[in-house]
């Protein structure tokens, strides 16, 4: 089922979202709407009336570095599932295009590519002051480029693929939050990013 991406089917969570003509395509401009220097929170344009638990999630999704991006934006884009009610708890993935294996020669950044975390406590922070692997991978896919992301969401298994490739960039064996439960999904960015998206796709 394609969703489309029209600014009023989506609710604004801290974040500000428009329509624009992109690539000579429309897509939803996302970008945080309050200067919060703190990452993996709920910040995400949520697709409204729509409830997703199990099946597969496509897009096809663009970032750019804000103007006044800080040193430390990566170029953070990607999902969130199993939205609860009141923004409070959910699941996401996202990639740092700045980190891709094409954009940076530092093998710590090149570790960070792309992200799971599960809000409100299991962070990125979270994982990496705790010694917790297995929720980061390497990428290669760069700033201001569209990047196809395929979501395979089953019970408490999530595997994540880039740009139709066979192998999964990042699979999640458990997602902490268990179970995947109904909830909604929305499109997430993160600090000094402009994200784009298009050609929502969502199969349960």
């Amino acid at each position: 089922m394609y969703i489309s991406i029209a600014s009023e089917n989506f609710i604004a969570v801290n974040t500000a979202i428009e329509n624009i003509v992109l690539d000579e395509e429309n897509a939803l401009r996302v970008v945080k709407a309050k200067k919060i220097y703190e990452f993996d929170e709920n910040t995400y344009a949520k697709v409204k009336g729509v409830e997703f638990e199990n099946g597969v999630i496509e897009v096809d999704m663009k970032s750019r570095l804000l103007p006044d991006a800080p040193d430390i934006a990566r170029g953070f884009i990607g999902i969130a599932f199993g939205i609860d009610d009141k923004d409070s708890a959910f699941e996401a993935f996202y990639i740092r295009p700045t980190n891709s294996v094409n954009a940076t020669s530092d093998p710590i950044r090149q570790s960070h590519g792309c992200q799971y975390f599960s809000y409100p406590k299991y962070t990125f922070a979270y994982f990496r002051e705790n010694g917790i692997t297995g929720y980061e991978a390497a990428i290669h896919n760069e700033l201001d480029q569209w990047v196809h992301l395929k979501a395979v969401i089953e019970g408490d298994h999530a595997s994540f693929y880039l740009n139709n490739e066979e192998q999964a960039t990042l699979t999640v064996e458990h997602l902490i939050h268990g179970k995947a439960k109904p909830g909604s999904i929305g499109f997430f960015v993160d600090i000094g990013t402009e994200a784009f998206f298009k050609n929502l796709l969502i199969n349960r």
